[in-house]
Order: structure tokens, then C-alpha cells, then sequence
């Protein structure tokens, strides 16, 4: 990026700063690490995707998922993939997120499926949870259950070959 790049290392450290200041933000005052958060995407150029993807989490963070989900489908629509694969990821993850909690738990299950054959990263288990929260709210919840127990395998002690064998059994048809 160049120095006059309003995207710039200093606007993603001072991004970062804010989202560091959450906790600070009590529920009532939600509002105003709002108006941090929008301080700093009017720093962009209007078509920069990553303003709609940090206001949608923003209101996502704050609950409210129906007005973050339309703007991390602007962020998504607008290119973020482009700007950044991980931004672009999360994007998808807390969509997918917000849509189980207004009711489109579907959509969010198509939304994330892809996922679990694409390039691995530290967000693996973050898609895998929340693809279970999808899948157990539309009723499908040995699915969900093989998921987190195929995340969680690899960070046990022990156990792990035997977890990663109970979580496909659980969606693997039964051998007569």
C-alpha cells in the first residue's frame, strides 16, 4: 500500500485499537464504539469493502445480526476477497453466524460447506462451530456434533484417532 493509502497499516492498527476497546463499550453505550467504528471506515474510499465489513461487525458484535448481515454481503459483493482472503473468511464465518440468529440458518449452512474444502487456516474451527450452530438449528444436530467433535480431536491430549473416529461415525452410514 502507499503512504497516501488511506488502507494502511496505520488505519488497520488503529482498527485493531478500537476492536481492542471493546469491553470498554457497556451495552448502553454500544452506540459509540458504533461511531468509533464508523469514524474510521469514513477514513476509506466510499467502494473500499472493508468499511461495510468492519460496521457489519460492529452491529454484529453489538446484536445486532440483521443489520450486520446485509453489510458483510456488500463487503463479500464489493470484493473483500480481494482486499484480504482472511477478512473475507471471517466475513463469511459471522455471516453465516448472524444469518442462524435471524432465522436462515440454511443459508448459512450453504454458506459455509464450501469452506470446509478450502485453503486451511486458523479459522478452520471457528467455520466448523458455527457450521454446527447451523446445522443444529435446523434440526441436524449429529452433524453439527461430528463437526466440533472432528475440530476438537486434534487439540486433545489424548484420544485424538478415537474422537476423529466417533465424529465420522455420527454422519457415516452404519456398516451392516
Amino acid at each position: 500500500m502507499c503512504e497516501g493509502d488511506p488502507v494502511n497499516q496505520n488505519w488497520e492498527d488503529r482498527v485493531a485499537a478500537a476492536w481492542a476497546s471493546f469491553d470498554d463499550y457497556p451495552t448502553e453505550r454500544a452506540h459509540e464504539f458504533r461511531a468509533l467504528i464508523d469514524a474510521l471506515v469514513d477514513e476509506l474510499p466510499d467502494d473500499s469493502p472493508l468499511g461495510p465489513f468492519e460496521q457489519a461487525c460492529a452491529w454484529d458484535s453489538t446484536g445486532h445480526s440483521d443489520k450486520a448481515a446485509p453489510l458483510y454481503r456488500e463487503a463479500l459483493a464489493g470484493g473483500l476477497g480481494e482486499v484480504s482472503g482472511y477478512k473475507s473468511r471471517r466475513a463469511r464465518i459471522q455471516l453465516a453466524s448472524s444469518l442462524r440468529n435471524i432465522g436462515q440458518a440454511e443459508e448459512g449452512v450453504r454458506l459455509l460447506t464450501p469452506e470446509l474444502d478450502g485453503p486451511s487456516d486458523e479459522l478452520d474451527d471457528a467455520v466448523r462451530a458455527c457450521l454446527a450452530l447451523c446445522l443444529s438449528s435446523l434440526g441436524r444436530d449429529r452433524e453439527g456434533l461430528s463437526l466440533v467433535l472432528g475440530a476438537l480431536a486434534p487439540h486433545l491430549p489424548r484420544y485424538q484417532r478415537s474422537m476423529a473416529n466417533y465424529a465420522r461415525a455420527l454422519v457415516e452410514p452404519v456398516e451392516p
